[in-house]
């Protein structure tokens, strides 16, 4: 399947005798390749895994999938304050509000104070609010809460219970419970979030539509700059996919129908076809959002657009496995789109520009390029098979004979690129008739060693053996068949020397 494919490419690829821990996770996460399949296919090429690498892309993606489902930031979040808040902010950005309680933020757990100082970090609770507080995957709302003798900057606006918490820093002046305020929300920050929130609607509706009706979704992040948003898919996207899927939302957006929204009880909403979303709490009376005449219709708390065509525009930036059997797709929208397409333009001038070539010329230029460095590496290799080719002739000479006439060569060879011990190894291997050979070199700070061994000898010295025996002492790492045997990665390039010369002995060991 592909992901044999995959692998038979990767090795192909691979420098050394190792199958770097990401490959073997990308085999895992995204083809379903299980880590001893993989193992058994590496072992009959004489290859080994970087298990240890391997256990770190798992570790991180179990932290990814932690942070999916939790999105939200620690601080404020396990506070719970008594007494519901009038949330006004559907219809507006400002309000006139009174303050019910003030906490003061310190190094442990927030207080409870009847007035809050200038400079002092603190969190401020009102009877009513146009503030947004962080549910749903939509980020909370900045702005300011005015005072005729103080202001306090709203940094996050996080839910309390059935509070909205205002978060943040007096200013200035002083603030005392009971005083009556004038709230101001960040306007273009929320219109910003609002474009990307009432995307993730519209990409969830081409999602099922695209891909069929098992997607879920399984978590989002509404901020301004971005949205993010998790489904359940057992696979990764093809590229045809993801243009499908984007196209679907903009045709949606281009449509520009109206945005519809309906408070009703639970199960009226059910009956109605509304998405329930997973892991969100739902009370007994619901809002329920309607996109492109029905084409979208879910349960949800956010702040939306009043037409799809406020958008404006939508494109995917990224798409990646979080979890097994969890997709994430990351996209902008509106002012995002024109930002990411400015950044994209800038790097294509950029790339144009050292390539002292047109835009349009680009794609031909690099294939050349490519082309070009593909020709002169297997010059070089040529090259450095035929010097290794006059180095293995002297190399000859400074070979120890053994009791039978067995001959053992264990030398170092001036930095060259790895692959060329091999050709090396062979012509030696040709030349001694009945050997064991040992080549070390230290390329790029790292020591990579290979070691054959001559038919007649296979059954009684085997390279395998020999290479786990000595990779070790020069902290790399490989294993091989029992006539040639590779390692590379050793980490201890002031050992090679020590190392190779403890080889006569073993081998000596091993033939009686």
């Amino acid at each position: 399947g592909a992901g044999m494919e995959v692998l038979e490419a990767e090795v192909a690829e691979l420098e050394g005798t190792t199958i770097p821990g990401e490959v073997v996770f990308r085999l895992y996460d995204t083809y379903g390749f299980p880590v001893d399949l993989t193992a058994d296919v590496a072992r009959e090429r004489g290859l080994v895994l970087d298990l240890e690498g391997f256990e770190e892309e798992m570790e991180a993606q179990r932290r990814r999938a932690r942070a999916a489902s939790r999105f939200a930031a620690g601080g404020a979040d396990e506070l719970v304050v008594d007494g519901d808040v009038e949330f006004t902010g559907y219809e507006a950005l400002e309000q006139d509000a009174r303050v019910v309680a003030l906490l003061r933020r310190g190094d442990g757990a927030p207080e409870s104070v009847r007035a809050l100082e200038a400079g002092e970090a603190g969190i401020v609770v009102l009877d009513r609010t146009p503030f947004y507080a962080e549910s749903g995957g939509q980020v909370g709302d900045r702005g300011r809460i005015e005072h005729p003798q103080a202001a306090f900057e709203v940094e996050d606006t996080r839910p309390g219970g059935a509070q909205h918490l205002h978060v943040g820093r007096l200013a200035s002046g002083r603030l005392a419970v009971g005083d009556g305020v004038r709230t101001h929300v960040d306007g273009e920050r929320r219109r910003r979030t609002a474009l990307n929130h009432s995307a993730t609607h519209l990409l969830h509706a081409a999602l099922r539509e695209v891909l069929g009706t098992h997607v879920e979704q399984r978590g989002s992040l509404v901020a301004p700059d971005r949205l993010r948003f998790d489904f359940s898919h057992y696979q990764a996207l093809t590229d045809e996919e993801l243009a499908r899927i984007e196209r679907r939302v903009n045709e949606e957006i281009w449509r520009n129908t109206d945005v519809s929204t309906e408070v009703m009880d639970f199960e009226a909403a059910r009956a109605a076809g509304a998405m329930a979303l997973f892991g969100e709490k739902y009370g007994d009376r619901v809002r329920v959002l309607t996109m492109g005449e029905g084409w979208s219709v879910e349960l949800c708390g956010g702040t939306h657009v009043r037409r799809t065509g406020d958008i404006g525009a939508f494109r995917i930036v990224a798409e990646q496995g979080v979890a097994s059997g969890v997709r994430r797709i990351e996209a902008v929208t509106g002012p995002g789109v024109l930002e990411w397409m400015d950044r994209s333009d800038g790097a294509l001038a950029r790339v144009a520009e050292l390539l002292r070539s047109s835009r349009d010329d680009v794609e031909r230029r690099v294939q050349a390029l490519v082309e070009q460095n593909r020709q002169l590496e297997k010059q070089v290799a040529q090259l450095e098979g035929r010097l290794a080719s006059a180095q293995g002739a002297e190399l000859a000479d400074a070979a120890v004979q053994l009791e039978g006439g067995v001959r053992v060569l264990a030398t170092r060879i001036p930095d060259v690129d790895p692959k060329a011990l091999l050709t090396t190894l062979d012509q030696l291997k040709n030349k001694l008739g009945s050997a064991v050979v040992v080549l070390g070199t230290v390329h790029e700070e790292r020591v990579a060693l290979v070691a054959g061994v001559t038919g007649d000898l296979v059954q009684r010295v085997r390279a395998g053996d020999l290479v786990q025996w000595l990779a070790p002492k020069v902290g790399a790492r490989g294993g091989g068949r029992p006539d040639m045997a590779r390692a590379g990665g050793g980490d201890r390039p002031e050992a090679l020397d020590d190392a190779l010369g403890e080889v006569a002995d073993w081998v000596a060991e091993r033939l009686r």
